[in-house]
Order: C-alpha cells, then structure tokens, then sequence
C-alpha cells in the first residue's frame, strides 16, 4: 500500500506539548495496563475508555477460577465495546466517502468501530508515540491502513486538513485539555454541519466544587476533570451548538461494580468511581453537537 506523502509526513510529526502534556505522553507511552490490554486481545479491539449498560453477573459465578476470569473480561469488554457502539451511532448519517477524527484514540477501538460502521476514512490522533505506533499496527493487521490511519500529534493542534472531516468525537480524552483550544480545533476541521460527540465524565456544577473523588481520580490518571457547565460554554463560544444531551451515569455504574468484582483487572479506583456516581458529584455525560 502506498501513504500519500502528507498523510506519513503527519504521523511521523512530532507534536508540540506543554511540560504537563509531556508528562501525560510519558503516562500513557509507559501504560500497560492489564485493563485495556486483556480486554482488546479478546477480538484486537483496544479501547480506553469504561462501559455501559446492564452487566451480566452470572459471570462471577463460575466456579473455575480461570473460566471466571475469561467470562468477567469478556463481559467487560462487551460493555466498553456497547459505549464506543453508541458513541458512533450519533456521528452519522456517514458514507464510505466521508472522513472521521478521532481526538486522543488511544490504541485505536474507537476509529476501527466508526469504519467497520460507516465503511468512511478515519484519523485518529495521540498524543502517545506508543499508542499511534500500536493503532497502526492492528490498521495493519485488519486491512483497513489504506482507510484507517492513526497519528503521533497533538489532538489541539492536530495539522490535519481545515472542513475535511464529517464527524469527530473525544472519548474520555477531554479531561487533559483545555476545552476551548479543543473545541476550536474540532470546529476548524469539522466541515459547516459535521457532527461533533463527546463522551466524558465531569463533575456536576450542582454538588458545588470538585468533590474529594473527583480529585482522586484526578491524581490517579493525571487529569483535570470539567465541570458538566464549562462544555456547553466552551463549545457555545466555538461554534458547536449541542443536538443531544445524555447522563450515562446510571448506565456507567454497572461496569464499575463489575470490574471491582475482577481481581485480574482492579487498579484499585474503582470503589472511588462508583461512590462519586452514587453521591451525585461525578456524571458521565455524552453530547452530540453540530458544527455551525
């Protein structure tokens, strides 16, 4: 396969960071956590990001401790596989023709769903060298590089090409950047109409400041959580008017109490997530919005 000269010379870039910014590369270029990498194996579909919906907990219930094991991933997995599905579901209506941006993609799930979907070109952005390198590689592996191509750079300054791209989303990436220079990059690449989806935790405006559990999980994945106000102002001031608002946080609970279940994959944060929801001061939120 031949890689216009454009498209190598942008995921060989390297992109240009803040002194905290470089400190979240090193974060997740030295990232092997058992978590995603367990997970993906299952069908090489890595995401970084939680689940949704009902689990099924008749997995904790077999009484092999390794079957139990391989059913408590795969459930997991099929719940984070549910969140990017929904995610994806409000991109379109997409067609083979158009082009997708997938800003902070991790090991790449997510631009592989909106492909397998929509049949559309997909560019996926890190800010992790390891991660961009390993999304290539899976590219590879399914066939689909000459469609399916992720990027070394930096999601607020990305390169790419201005009005090329139908759709765009963040999946838990957001809580690393300053929401404004995001929103002002997804809507300079966005073309008039393009959709852009979000989905993310963030504390709610109503709790008063950041409870003491968001501010665990802030030091725990070196973040800084938004408040639930400061996304609809931000994209209000860049040209993103919302078309749809969903609080995931009832089905997000779900995923938490299954994953505290599972020796093979605590990271030891999980009680922390599941007592934030539970005492109103974290949501999960998604939102859709349309480029003006």
């Amino acid at each position: 396969m031949t890689i216009a000269p454009e498209a190598d010379a942008q995921a060989k870039s390297v992109p240009t960071q803040s002194t905290y910014q470089n400190r979240v590369a090193d974060y997740w270029n030295a990232e092997e956590n058992p978590v995603n990498l367990e997970l993906g194996k299952l069908d090489d579909l890595y995401h970084h990001h939680y689940g949704i919906g009902n689990a099924d907990r008749s997995v904790l219930d077999e009484p092999d401790p390794e079957l139990r094991r391989e059913r408590v991933t795969a459930e997991l997995h099929r719940l984070e596989h549910a969140q990017a599905e929904l995610l994806a579901g409000h991109l379109g209506p997409l067609s083979p023709a158009d082009r997708v941006f997938d800003a902070g993609c991790g090991r790449g799930g997510g631009s592989v769903v909106a492909n397998l979907r929509y049949g559309c070109h997909a560019d996926g952005v890190t800010i992790s060298e390891k991660q961009a390198e390993f999304a290539n590689a899976q590219a590879r592996k399914r066939g689909v590089d000459d469609r399916v191509r992720y990027h070394h750079r930096n999601m607020l300054d990305t390169g790419l090409e201005s009005g090329a791209y139908a759709a765009s989303w963040n999946n838990e990436s957001t809580m690393y950047v300053e929401l404004d220079l995001l929103f002002a990059e997804h809507a300079r690449l966005l073309r008039r109409g393009g959709r852009y989806v979000v989905i993310t935790g963030c504390y709610n405006d109503t709790y008063g400041q950041a409870s003491r559990e968001v501010s665990l999980i802030n030091a725990h994945y070196i973040c800084d959580i938004h408040p639930r106000s400061a996304y609809f102002r931000a994209m209000a001031r860049n040209r993103l008017v919302p078309v749809h608002v969903e609080d995931l946080t009832e089905a997000a609970i779900p995923y938490w109490e299954l994953r505290r279940e599972a020796d093979h994959l605590v990271t030891g944060i999980e009680d922390t997530f599941i007592d934030a929801y539970r005492n109103g001061s974290f949501q999960y939120l998604m939102i859709a919005a349309d480029r003006v």
